[in-house]
């Protein structure tokens, strides 16, 4: 049991309200081999199979059946915990989701001011700007298009930005971006930020886009993409946090010198003091002169 999380135990009561991985992966707003990978996790912790799955239906196990309720009234308390801590402080929580990096003075700077709970939900940045327009957050701290701002009611301002590198086999020095490889993936689930962002890149540098369905945006099947490929393949910002094995090497991209932006979002209706004072208390960053952003980036300057 030590293994089980609130986040899995919540996996598992919409699954079981659907009836339907595919449906409950859209609910959840994340990818259904994530959601099914996280079910199985679940399973080994409590050391039952919560549900029959076949090509066709989903159904809950007798041991699924029985577990269920206990589990409806175990997040209901934790929820209750939550609200009862806040009041406890005295303020408000502000709740906030986030991708792969977070400022390091985050919650030193919001102290003061708010009472910020960091969501263990580490999803997509398309995820988190979602859930901050549906409530489920009140801020994230994500890579957002401007567009995705107008429909969704959002508000942004530039926290951080990382520059973008490529992983190669080979080589010293700088790349030429229209020299490099990108990778798109076939689950737009999982990296609908990414692709529109390599495909921007592809079309404004000339870099060549390749797409794949392994799941080798990041991890042990890039490394493999990088191995197999004639030139070096730029590497998102979730993978650059990965040490690089010893065989490949990095290099950095020029002509233009890419950047992935964060951005901390919240909703452009918000009037509650406590997110407001929060959305001040984090310090705005800057880019360097030059600095290549995809065309519907808020955060780019001129035409």
């Amino acid at each position: 049991m030590a293994g089980v999380e609130l986040r899995q135990l919540r996996y598992f009561v919409t699954v079981a309200d659907e009836l339907n991985f595919g449906r409950a992966a859209e609910r959840l707003l994340i990818a259904g081999p994530s959601l099914s990978q996280q079910i199985k996790a679940l399973e080994r912790d409590l050391g039952v199979r919560l549900f029959e799955r076949d090509r066709r239906s989903v159904s809950l196990t007798p041991a699924g059946a029985a577990l269920l309720p206990h589990t409806r009234a175990l997040l209901e308390r934790a929820d209750d915990l939550r609200r009862r801590a806040s009041q406890l402080t005295g303020a408000e929580a502000v709740r906030l989701g986030y991708v792969s990096w977070l400022p390091a003075d985050l919650t030193a700077r919001t102290a003061a001011v708010a009472q910020l709970l960091i969501d263990a939900w580490v999803a997509p940045s398309h995820t988190q700007a979602a859930r901050v327009a549906d409530g489920s957050l009140d801020l994230a701290v994500c890579w957002v298009p401007a567009e995705d701002l107008r429909r969704l009611g959002l508000n942004a301002k530039l926290i951080g930005a990382d520059r973008v590198y490529t992983v190669a086999t080979t080589g010293k020095g700088p790349v030429k971006a229209r020299d490099t490889t990108v990778l798109l993936d076939d689950d737009a689930t999982a990296w609908w930020s990414w692709n529109l962002y390599a495909e921007l890149f592809s079309a404004d540098t000339g870099a060549r886009a390749v797409r794949i369905s392994d799941g080798g945006i990041t991890g042990p099947a890039f490394f493999d993409h990088v191995r197999r490929g004639r030139c070096p393949v730029i590497n998102c910002p979730k993978g650059q946090r990965t040490p690089l094995p010893p065989d490949l090497v990095r290099r950095e991209v020029v002509d233009p010198v890419p950047y992935w932006t964060w951005s901390l979002v919240w909703r452009a209706n918000e009037v509650r003091a406590p997110v407001l004072a929060a959305v001040d208390a984090i310090e705005a960053a800057g880019l360097e002169t030059g600095a290549w952003l995809p065309a519907d980036d808020p955060h780019r300057a001129g035409p």
